[in-house]
């Protein structure tokens, strides 16, 4: 599988998505079948066997634009793979954080009988009701990587108030104390948000640092963070420190100030993305730390806790909580990302 993106394929055998309202989406897409569908499962059957064995999962994500999630998609395959067999399909789509598209794909997994849905969703309220619906077929929903309503039988997520906590806290003791910061901002998604709140937590403890943005959505992307800084820059002629909510947004930042000309900043990310590791390993970026996340560890946790629904055995606790680290450019040559 492409490392950068999930590429479409259609016309095969088995569980197969259907009705996407956004057809320019597709790209977006990956879809590997095998040759056995999955069958219908109630609330009572899987209560009731002990042994049933896993046909198909549907996983839906924010945007396989962003390799964050394309790891994700990787690692979901290859989990229901290794506990199910090679038979087992699974579909990788992107809502591009589209709530009516994501309606939509969770609508297909369960009319095509899925197993499992993987859910990393588009908004959290939002979702409720075709949460609700799912579950009322029978279908078992795994919130990954952000929250979501409708009684979704277990989260897992990073810690990302954490995430923020640690990342402004290196932010507050660089600056020691004292500067102008700007907040990336990304999606309103739970995991974001948390994030937010977490840098806000910290930052509110140090009078004399002032926040002078914090609401520009840069979609969680490098475009986006490209220009969400360009006009920050043009707007601040002096910003000490840069907080972006994700990797890909914060390099996009850093691509921004390149273009000014603007060297007088450092900027925080969150996820340990590949190529923020190498940034921050380079000599003269201005990115300086990224909080990692695990989206590796975090997609093969949902198909196991999964899969154990499945066969009965439900989480003592249906939230679970994945801890971060962040690297920086001290601890660089010893902690790496994903």
């Amino acid at each position: 599988m492409n490392t950068k993106r999930i590429s479409l394929i259609v016309g095969m055998l088995g569980f197969a998505v259907v009705g996407c309202t956004n057809g320019a989406q597709n790209d977006n897409t990956a879809i590997n079948t095998g040759t056995n569908t999955a069958i219908n499962t109630s609330a009572e059957t899987l209560t009731a066997i002990g042994n049933k064995k896993l046909r198909a999962v549907g996983f839906t994500v924010g945007d396989l634009s962003n390799p964050f999630f394309v790891v994700m998609g990787q690692a979901v395959e290859a989990e229901a793979k290794r506990i199910g067999g090679k038979d087992v399909t699974v579909i990788v789509a992107s809502s591009a954080y589209d709530l009516n598209q994501q309606a939509n794909q969770i609508e297909n997994f369960t009319a095509a009988n899925a197993d499992i849905i993987v859910l990393n969703a588009a908004d959290k309220s939002g979702i409720k009701p075709i949460v609700e619906n799912a579950k009322r077929a029978g279908r078992i929903i795994i919130a990954v990587d952000t929250g979501a309503e409708g009684g979704v039988d277990a989260t897992i997520t990073t810690n990302n108030v954490q995430a923020g906590e640690v990342s402004c806290k290196y932010i507050a003791d660089r600056l020691k104390g004292k500067g102008n910061v700007v907040i990336v901002n990304g999606p309103p998604v739970d995991s974001v948000i948390q994030r937010v709140s977490g840098c806000e937590n910290v930052l509110s403890k140090y009078p004399d640092i002032k926040i002078l943005s914090k609401n520009q959505n840069a979609e969680g992307s490098r475009d986006g963070g490209l220009r969400v800084m360009s006009d920050l820059l043009t707007t601040f002629p002096k910003i000490d420190a840069v907080f972006a909510i994700n990797d890909p947004s914060g390099l996009g930042a850093e691509l921004a100030a390149n273009q000014a000309q603007r060297k007088e900043f450092f900027i925080v990310g969150v996820d340990g993305a590949p190529e923020a590791i190498t940034a921050i390993a380079t000599k003269n970026s201005l990115y300086a730390a990224t909080a990692t996340q695990n989206p590796r560890g975090m997609a093969q946790k949902a198909v196991q806790v999964g899969n154990d629904i499945l066969n009965g055995r439900k989480p003592s606790n249906p939230t679970i909580l994945i801890p971060v680290k962040l690297i920086t450019k001290n601890n660089i040559s010893t902690e790496k990302g994903w």
